[in-house]
């Protein structure tokens, strides 16, 4: 097990990494540590607010600073943002430090849930291309996660006993 064996989550917005974090959470008995809701907590609004009253920059910097706080904990299962492994310095400490899984997702089931979701705020007025543009511009620098899991033809609790059963290995 790495040194500071967190155990990181990370996909595109939609691909469930809040879900199968809390089955996770409850499965391994770990605390699951969700960058959005903390952020929206620790913000007293919406992300989406935040996006249309402080602008996307003003966010990066929020969920950066939050999220290498809790990189520095331990044994801890921690949801990123779907931009947060963007993010060169978060992404730099989650592949030195933490095991990591991504969630990847066929383009049509994430632009579905996209789309169907009032809660991104970078999709809301984006066209399907231009989505789809995102998912390949974002796939390049997912792919550097440690584990992929493809979760198109499994359950939830499928993807969850796949993480699992890597995550004790490790």
């Amino acid at each position: 097990m790495k040194s500071n064996n967190n155990l990181v989550l990370l996909g595109m917005m939609g691909s469930g990494k809040s879900t199968i974090g809390h089955l996770l959470s409850k499965n391994l008995n770990i605390e699951l540590n969700d960058v959005d809701e903390i952020i929206e907590k620790e913000e007293g609004c919406k992300i989406s607010e935040i996006f249309e009253k402080k602008g996307e920059i003003c966010f990066r910097k929020i969920e950066e600073k939050i999220t290498l706080k809790l990189l520095g904990s331990n044994k801890k299962i921690i949801s990123l943002g779907g931009g947060g492994f963007i993010n060169d310095n978060i992404r730099n400490e989650v592949l030195s430090n933490h095991i990591s899984f991504w969630l990847d997702w066929n383009n049509s089931t994430l632009i579905n849930r996209i789309k169907r979701s009032k809660k991104r705020p970078i999709a809301f007025n984006l066209t399907e291309n231009q989505i789809k543009k995102i998912i390949s511009e974002r796939s390049k620098i997912y792919s550097m996660a440690n584990y992929k899991i493809n979760c198109e033809k499994f359950s939830k609790d499928e993807i969850v006993k796949k993480i699992k059963d890597i995550y004790e290995k490790n």
